[in-house]
């Protein structure tokens, strides 16, 4: 049976903050291995199925999930780009409409899943679609319900019905929402209650019949999203006009709460939403004293802590208990475990205050590569910038700033008004105010270049950019950051 992956890329994960920003959020992060938790679901969508997985994403992420996918030999891949956030159900529909468009028509089976969790056993996920595959050929919509093993409160719940417990697919009684801990405690006991997992598997047929009937306006408004979609390079973006019109709503909430195809399956495979510290520390391999340490980190008579490191910088703890210290290169959170779900607080009252640290890394990713700031002052800014292998920055100008451009590794190619300038490693160029320039890579190993800038003004709008090959403008959502 052909099963089509598609997976939801969503979301700021602000509870993971630090290390979790908006421009490079949960999914886009390692956490507990080398891979990020998109190329973790992006590898089980190709076990599960050998069909290309397609990801339904935010705009603002398009070239960090496809160079993602690059580094995992994942080429075949397909990217819906959402102009907004609108919620689960509107992308399980876009989901619907898109598998509808293949040779399955509404016979094809959806497999959705979210980009950001943790499930550490792959055969088992696969197996488990397997089984919801089939019956999802029988019109039933299905949910992954995990068993808990605690009474968490950061989930919401899920109740079958009582009728033939050993069933392995069951029809749902309930859904409810995420409880207090004594409501918590008393489902656990019960053993009547699962934590939902917000992975679904469903006929596209089924999902936009129960749409139809539930949601119309909102399933109108995506067919008119993705029948009025544009090719922008290697994406696929909805149009906003119509996306906009869409209700924003979860699956759960517009079609599953009430419609008569909700059932359930219970998988065997180890799950986690990872959306805390405290769920990491969960997860995480620890000593005998219950701490995990990852990075440059050490603990001295500490207990139940997570330290993690992830600038190389050395962080010690002495005389520490159940607390997590997580340090980037210019964040450091410090905090008792046990009040991670208020990270997202600390988050909001920090963008009430348009700090910077809530959106970007001191390392700021882009199509053609990355750069990152290590000195500024009034008159000038000292960056770091490494250009991938073929890639090419914007052609483009500035009226209020100089550059100076020196090659440390690598080669690059410099584009100077009507000049263009081969430099190898320890070779340099100027770059007085108002010269059209582009930096590019010719050769087979990044390009890495230090960007020292001189003027009076380093904002991001003294900038005109003539030509760029990723499509980026500010009207589509490119970004005009120097260095772009």
């Amino acid at each position: 049976m052909t099963i089509h992956p598609y997976i939801l890329s969503g979301g700021s994960g602000t509870r993971l903050w630090p290390l979790s920003r908006s421009a490079r959020p949960k999914q886009l992060q390692p956490f507990l291995g080398e891979r990020t938790l998109l190329q973790q679901a992006l590898e089980r969508a190709h076990r599960t199925s050998n069909q290309p997985p397609v990801v339904i994403a935010n705009q603002t992420h398009r070239f960090a999930i496809a160079e993602q996918a690059n580094e995992i030999g994942i080429e075949k891949l397909e990217i819906l780009l959402e102009p907004k956030g609108r919620n689960t159900a509107p992308a399980a529909i876009i989901a619907a409409l898109h598998a509808e468009q293949g040779p399955d028509g509404g016979d094809a089976v959806v497999l959705l899943m979210p980009s950001d969790h943790l499930i550490s056993d792959a055969a088992a996920f696969a197996e488990a679609a397997g089984r919801a595959a089939a019956a999802a050929r029988d019109d039933a919509i299905l949910t992954f319900g995990i068993r808990p093993d605690r009474p968490e409160t950061a989930y919401g719940y899920i109740k079958p019905v009582a009728e033939d417990a050993s069933a392995d697919i069951r029809a749902i009684d309930r859904f409810v929402e995420k409880p207090d801990a004594s409501t918590a405690a008393r489902f656990l006991e019960s053993g009547d209650y699962f934590w939902n997992s917000g992975i679904f598997v469903f006929a596209a047929g089924t999902l936009l019949r129960e749409a139809e009937r539930h949601i119309p306006e909102t399933l109108a408004a995506c067919r008119e999203a993705l029948s009025g979609a544009s090719v922008d390079i290697d994406f696929v973006r909805l149009d906003e006009a119509a996306f906009s019109q869409c209700q924003n709503i979860s699956l759960d909430h517009a079609i599953m709460e009430h419609t008569n195809a909700a059932s359930i399956l219970v998988p065997d495979f180890p799950w986690s939403d990872l959306g805390s510290w405290d769920a990491v520390w969960q997860q995480a391999e620890r000593d005998r004293e219950g701490n995990s340490l990852s990075g440059d980190a050490i603990a001295e008579d500490c207990q139940n802590c997570l330290i993690q490191s992830s600038e190389g910088r050395l962080v010690a703890g002495l005389g520490l208990q159940d607390l997590a210290v997580i340090d980037t290169k210019d964040a450091l959170l410090v905090m008792d475990r046990g009040r991670a779900q208020d990270v997202r607080r600390l988050v909001d009252r920090l963008s009430d205050g348009n700090r910077s640290e809530t959106a970007e890394h001191c390392r700021v990713y882009r199509p053609w590569g990355w750069y990152e700031s290590i000195d500024s002052g009034a008159h000038h800014q000292v960056k770091i910038l490494t250009v991938n292998p073929g890639a090419k920055l914007s052609l483009q100008s500035h009226q209020h700033r100089s550059e100076h451009w020196v090659v440390v590794r690598g080669t690059a190619r410099v584009t100077l008004n009507e000049d263009i300038r081969i430099l190898s490693e320890n070779e340099s160029v100027y770059l007085p105010a108002g010269t059209i320039h582009r930096l590019e890579n010719p050769g087979d190993i990044p390009t890495r270049v230090i960007e020292v800038q001189t003027g009076s003004y380093f904002g991001e709008d003294d900038i005109v950019r003539y030509e760029d090959i990723y499509g980026r403008t500010p009207e589509r959502g490119g970004n005009s950051n120097s260095g772009d």
